[in-house]
């Protein structure tokens, strides 16, 4: 009854770590996107501001500082691709773990969890096959 028990106890610690996992990564990624939406913000208030080549204010944790708006747009653009990268890393970590803990829950695999969009080129093939059968289609 008490190696029962103990395993009963492992299974639900195993469980709960792996959802815990889960419940972290998918607060990271509504962190990284909060952050990525005021880049968003600050890139489009210097696209929209009057004053073209000066310098404008950038605040680092407690303390402005003057930048040239050029260097400032590329700091940000380069923020910018850093967290699309790094969203795009957790969100494909956030996979595989909901997949191991459905596993570990006894659940059935998601059906189409771990599907990819097209890329381009792809989407361009497709779009170009359908053409074509347009065309035979209303050929024949």
């Amino acid at each position: 009854m008490a190696q029962e028990s103990e395993r009963v106890m492992d299974y639900l610690t195993e469980v709960e770590l792996l959802a815990e996992n889960v419940i972290v990564d998918k607060q990271q990624i509504i962190n990284l996107d909060g952050k990525r939406n005021r880049n968003r913000e600050a890139l489009r208030a210097l696209q929209n501001s009057s004053n073209q080549s000066g310098n404008v204010m950038v605040c680092f944790g407690n303390l402005f500082i003057k930048f040239p708006k050029s260097r400032t747009r590329d700091m940000i653009q380069k923020d910018q691709e850093q967290l699309d990268e790094e969203i795009c890393n957790l969100c494909n970590q956030l996979k595989v773990k909901v997949n191991r803990l459905n596993e570990a829950q006894g659940k059935p695999e998601i059906r189409g969890f771990n599907l990819t969009p097209l890329t381009y080129e792809e989407m361009q093939a497709v779009t170009k096959i359908l053409k074509k059968s347009e065309q035979f289609k209303t050929s024949a």
